[in-house]
């Protein structure tokens, strides 16, 4: 019971501590669940993430739960989601009760500003980290600058480009162009 405990703490004080949905917890898992506590591996880490991308739901939440089902089977994934939402559902009840009475005040207004700001300097750090290790050579490098241009260019749902890129992975290594993958 108290590793689930830990798992419910630990995902609560990452969800805490975040602000600006669930790419910008990226960074924080990464330090907390790989740096810190070392309970998942990089190439595990950016597979929940590529996973959690891929499914419903906010990408942090589903990496909290396969990083929970992991240590402690399915006890663990409701713990460490439970943890990962716990925060936010408070501060949503507080910000709805109060968000309507102060929203138009300036200084408000200006707070939303500078968080928007820091939001996305986060979630750029979450995708130079990412890159490092998922931008291993050129054909890598060649995939991430083709999904990159059409998904700046093209109005298409990231789930199109995930699996076109897995079915590509999958070829690339069957006809042994590339290594890597379960072939290590």
């Amino acid at each position: 019971m108290k590793d689930l405990f830990e798992l419910f703490a630990t995902f609560a004080k990452i969800g805490i501590m975040t602000f600006g949905g669930g790419a910008t917890m990226l960074p924080i898992l990464q330090r907390e669940l790989l740096d810190s506590r070392h309970w998942v591996t990089d190439e595990e880490l950016m597979d929940y993430y590529a996973i959690g991308q891929c499914t419903p739901g906010i990408i942090a939440v589903n990496t909290s739960t396969f990083v929970g089902q992991k240590r402690k089977g399915t006890l663990g994934g409701i713990f460490a989601t439970a943890g990962m939402v716990f925060p936010s559902l408070i501060i949503i009840c507080i910000m709805a009760t109060l968000i309507s009475n102060i929203a138009d005040y300036p200084w408000v207004q200006n707070a939303f500003v500078g968080i928007r700001a820091c939001v996305c300097v986060q979630i750029f750090n979450a995708v130079i980290k990412l890159a490092k290790k998922a931008v291993i050579d050129l054909w890598t490098a060649g995939l991430f600058v083709l999904v990159l241009a059409f998904s700046l260019f093209l109005d298409l749902s990231p789930i199109l480009f995930v699996l076109a890129c897995a079915v590509i992975g999958i070829l690339l290594h069957t006809l042994n162009i590339v290594k890597g993958g379960a072939g290590k």
